[in-house]
């Protein structure tokens, strides 16, 4: 199918089937009930796992297969998003343009900061990757504020002058859209009690991931792929053998960054915004996470952890203590204060702490991250069928 093997290809159809089928899957529980508020298949959380997916799709083309761990990353992001905005600023509010800019600026930008890194290995690679997003990062917020708008952030505004569009529509900003189709638009199906929403935006997205999801799986799969691999093995090795392997290790660091910078443009498409923060240091380190926490080096484990972050980000810190009241209201008033007093904590605007424990738990037990604990219990599985099915399997020795 499409040039891939069986596995690949079931792999493909599968993470098809889980984007495709978002709305459905993130929303298992019925509307008014007291478990909805885990419910996560509304349109902007959605969009959310998608785009950091792409975001760490690309940066495990760099770090899984070549072990070159990069802490600036959000710079690529944080680019694509300014040139998508003055896209839409300066010609028209189709995504279509914003999005190309966005990776074609990225790439540019990522050929200039890994031709001087990559002249690095190691730690020194990593701490030029953060000096280069430190920088781009106090650029945007406070030197280059005629283009970047500083610490406001560029948005659009009535009077840009659009020269394939119009400046405003109704009084107001025109939306982004899709030949027409306007990314907010969106189509709810009750089925019951459930509401499931469907929007534009982000179907537009999970397409994009899907095609970013094969080129990735083509690049892990190509003689380029193997390449980098051997970089990671042992990059020493190859230079004894006479082989430049900087060629190969750019090609690799733009193609990330050029991803990154397509996460980016896809961020202005859903909301025509662009802050210096999304170059800080701590978007790097979250990418990291995501990628690491998923499982680095694999296919589907950067979309996993991306998946698995936003949804803590976004679903765990909107538990209060009201809440956590209701869930121990069955208990003795004292019994049910020293809980909530405990859990607290864990969540709300504690939630990184639960983060960082179940990140300290992978990296200790699941090296491979949560692709690999998914392999365990698949061999688990597959262990105790092979053993039910065996000859005689259950049978009881005749009695003497």
């Amino acid at each position: 199918m499409l040039g891939l093997n069986r596995k690949d290809s079931l792999l493909f159809v599968v993470v098809i089937c889980l984007t495709m089928f978002a709305p459905f899957l993130l929303n298992p529980f019925p509307e008014g009930s007291e478990l909805a508020q885990f419910n996560a298949g509304y349109p902007d959380l959605m969009q959310r796992f998608v785009i950091f997916g792409i975001f760490a799709i690309g940066f495990n083309i760099l770090f899984g297969l070549t072990g070159y761990l990069s802490f600036g990353h959000a710079a690529f992001l944080g680019v694509g998003s300014y040139a998508g905005v003055w896209m839409m600023k300066l010609l028209t509010m189709n995504v279509i343009p914003a999005i190309l800019i966005s990776v074609v600026v990225a790439g540019l930008f990522s050929v200039l900061v890994g031709y001087i890194s990559l002249r690095r290995s190691g730690i020194y690679f990593s701490i030029l990757t953060l000096a280069f997003a430190q920088m781009s990062f106090s650029l945007a917020y406070s030197v280059l504020t005629p283009i970047t708008n500083g610490e406001t952030g560029l948005q659009l505004s009535l009077n840009d002058p659009r020269i394939l569009g119009v400046s405003e529509v109704d009084g107001s900003i025109p939306p982004a859209n899709l030949f027409g189709l306007s990314m907010r638009d969106s189509t709810e199906l009750a089925m019951g009690n459930w509401l499931f929403t469907f929007n534009v935006g982000y179907y537009l997205s999970a397409v994009v991931m899907l095609i970013a999801f094969y080129v990735a799986i083509r690049i892990f799969r190509s003689p380029f792929g193997m390449m980098l691999r051997a970089v990671k093995s042992n990059q020493q090795r190859l230079n004894y053998t006479g082989l430049n392997t900087k060629p190969y290790t750019l090609a690799a660091f733009v193609i990330s960054g050029m991803y990154a910078g397509l996460a980016g443009g896809l961020m202005v498409a859903m909301d025509p915004l662009a802050g210096a923060e999304r170059m800080q240091w701590t978007a790097s380190g979250e990418v990291v996470l995501m990628t690491i926490l998923g499982g680095a080096g694999t296919l589907i484990g950067p979309i996993l952890g991306a998946g698995f972050i936003k949804y803590f980000e976004n679903i765990f810190s909107k538990i209060n203590e009201s809440i956590l009241h209701q869930w121990f209201a069955f208990l003795p008033d004292g019994l049910e204060d020293a809980l909530v007093f405990m859990v607290y904590p864990f969540i709300g605007k504690g939630w990184h702490l639960t983060l960082g424990i179940m990140f300290m738990l992978v990296v200790i037990f699941l090296p491979g991250g949560l692709v690999e604990g998914g392999q365990r219990l698949g061999r688990l599985f597959r262990r105790r069928r092979k053993t039910d099915t065996k000859p005689g399997a259950g049978a009881t020795e005749p009695a003497e």
